[in-house]
């Protein structure tokens, strides 16, 4: 905590005493200055009664708020390493919120906070978190009868619509980040053909995204025959699969598996410690380096056929195992393969930037 009592967080650009109007009239954060020892300090504001805390996507444990005297600022100087970007909310009892003094939002209960250095996202609008995004008016019911169940699939032809990317997790792309906007800026911009989205949103992830075949035959056999039909110009002949996660991890087994249909692949932090007992064990990523798809890859199929993207996280430290082994694994069985490291940990604030470039490169645009 500063000395100056009058003004305590002017290191952070903010003026006045805090509590009072003149304070709360210029509070803007987060804020980071540089740490001594390297990376950032980053101020989070609060203003309120009651005690609130932060809560990290995946970055950091939650981080309680200290109180300003007896004044509604509540506050925490949070120390974060270089090259980060994240997802945070406030948390009061046992609701949450997002940060009304940072304009990025990501949906109606969290906010995106990146340090200084963190590469800048081209392409991804500013979103508050009480805005609406807009949605494609193209929409399909989906009653699968491999998967049960009905969904909503919504399909966008950005830039006049093309090559089919299927969007795992689609619904998170749809209302907590505006991927619509962005592969249309993308595609202005000359940064990637027309493509056009399938937005597919999942009823039970670790049901269906797991090495499983009834999702992709599904796919195969029920939806992509729906978007065909759809009156959305759509070029099924090169589906570029993108997911994050467990959806990285169902995108590389249905490029292992289902080769005749995915053969472009754009995998953000794929869950490449999974097994099919992993989810039942206290530590699920402690179990064979590359789990399920790394012993699949070292009978040495052919994936001549295969272009993939990996990215993953350089502050996922327990991910990186899994994700280089994988990595190499699947480049030594002919894949054309593409590696990066982004500024982030397990949070889909950071895989926004690597969608687009990788979505792009499967395609061969760059």
């Amino acid at each position: 905590m500063a000395a100056d009592m009058e003004n305590p967080f002017a290191g952070f650009g903010l003026p006045g005493k805090p509590g009072t109007d003149e304070f709360w009239a210029a509070a803007r954060t987060p804020a980071s200055v540089p740490a001594e020892d390297g990376g950032w300090v980053t101020l989070f504001l609060w203003r309120g009664p009651e005690s609130a805390g932060i809560g990290f996507e995946s970055w950091s444990e939650p981080v309680p708020l200290r109180r300003w005297g007896d004044t509604d600022c509540w506050y925490a100087e949070v120390q974060m390493p270089a090259r980060l970007r994240m997802t945070y909310q406030f948390l009061v009892g046992e609701e949450a919120h997002a940060d009304p003094f940072n304009p990025v939002g990501a949906g109606g209960d969290r906010s995106i906070a990146a340090t200084p250095d963190a590469p800048a996202q081209p392409h991804w609008p500013v979103v508050r978190a009480d805005d609406v995004l807009p949605v494609p008016r193209t929409r399909l019911r989906w009653a699968s009868e491999r998967l049960g169940g009905r969904r909503t699939v919504r399909v966008h032809p950005a830039g006049g619509g093309g090559p089919v990317v299927l969007l795992l997790d689609g619904d998170d792309w749809l209302y907590l980040h505006p991927a619509t906007t962005a592969f249309d800026s993308a595609v202005a911009g000359g940064d990637m053909p027309p493509v056009t989205l399938v937005f597919l949103p999942t009823r039970d992830r670790k049901a269906e995204f797991g090495c499983r075949p009834e999702l992709w035959e599904a796919v195969r056999d029920e939806l992509l025959p729906m978007v065909a039909e759809s009156g959305v110009p759509a070029d099924l002949d090169r589906l570029v699969v993108a997911g994050q996660s467990l959806g990285g991890l169902s995108a590389m087994y249905a490029a292992l598996e289902f080769p005749h249909l995915v053969s472009r692949v754009a995998c953000q932090s794929g869950s490449f410690w999974w097994t099919p007992d992993a989810m039942g064990l206290a530590d699920p990523l402690g179990g064979p380096v590359g789990g399920a798809i790394a012993a699949r890859l070292r009978e040495r199929p052919d994936l001549s056929g295969l272009r993939v993207a990996f990215d993953v996280g350089e502050h996922e430290t327990r991910m990186l195992p899994h994700c280089a082994l994988t990595e190499a694994l699947a480049e030594q069985a002919g894949a054309t393969v593409r590696v990066s490291r982004s500024a982030s940990d397990h949070d889909r604030a950071g895989w926004r930037q690597p969608l687009l470039r990788d979505v792009a490169w499967a395609l061969g645009a760059r």
